[in-house]
């Protein structure tokens, strides 16, 4: 058995244990089964409650939503932490007012976007875009100033232009932090596209899903919104966590 196997079947024994338990606690009646729904009840209500299967379209607008905050905002953030990242100036001029405005729970911000987009895809695309826009120009800015000194001095030495130490020395040298930032952005993205529907409703998406679950007191569709929450997260992450390794062969180990 390959040393991967081995970390999943170690990462799936808690799971696990915490499915027995729960499976354990609602058909012993030790918890109210109401509040805690049989596990099975729960799987099974994508595909058989027509309330339930709402979460299929559901969560297809959500990853639509998140594919186009994400893009955006990430795109943007690289552009700026490269600018940053390359250029004292612009880190001068630009960095004190991007440190004020990231002080900003993300949260609040939704009064602000609600009033001026309103309560459309408009509004959620640009909250998503804005949780994904500070880990990334904040990463990339970060990796770019740490390249080591000698890289770039062997790019003075080879007479390399500005835009060829960029493209040659800079941003090979920034990879592993831009990578974190594109994974955190990711995080962020996913996670503010579920708070960006629950907090402003209106339209498909899971977060509108596990709302109207909650205000009708059918606790297996919010059960059964939370874990594929949880999943499709875990997913992201482990697909592009994968990704960036292949990426990042000749990266060394632990890096």
């Amino acid at each position: 058995m390959t040393a991967d196997r081995h970390a999943v079947l170690r990462g799936a024994a808690v799971p696990l244990g915490l499915l027995a338990a729960w499976s354990a606690a609602a058909h012993l009646g030790l918890v109210n089964s109401h509040l805690l729904v049989p596990v099975e009840r729960v799987l099974l209500v994508p595909f058989t409650d027509p309330h339930g299967r709402n979460l299929w379209p559901g969560l297809a607008a959500s990853l639509t939503r998140m594919v186009a905050g994400f893009a955006i905002g990430a795109g943007l953030g690289l552009v700026l932490g490269v600018l940053m990242g390359v250029s004292r100036t612009a880190e001068r001029m630009v960095g004190p007012s991007l440190n004020a405005v990231r002080q900003i729970a993300l949260y609040a911000w939704i009064p602000l976007l609600t009033a001026w987009f309103g309560s459309g895809d408009l509004a959620k695309v640009a909250f998503i875009a804005l949780s994904a826009f500070f880990p990334m120009v904040l990463n990339t800015h970060d990796g770019l100033r740490a390249v080591p000194a000698p890289l770039l001095e062997v790019a003075r030495v080879l007479r390399l232009s500005p835009v060829q130490t960029v493209r040659r020395v800079l941003l090979p040298g920034a990879l592993p932090s831009i990578f974190i930032g594109v994974q955190l952005a990711l995080i962020y993205a996913w996670i503010a596209t579920v708070g960006a529907e629950y907090a402003m409703g209106l339209g498909l998406g899971v977060g509108t899903v596990l709302s109207e679950g909650r205000e009708h007191f059918r606790m297996d569709i919010v059960i059964a919104g939370v874990l594929t929450l949880a999943l499709v997260g875990y997913g992201i992450n482990t697909l592009f966590d994968r990704l960036f390794r292949r990426m990042l062969v000749w990266q060394p180990a632990g890096r």
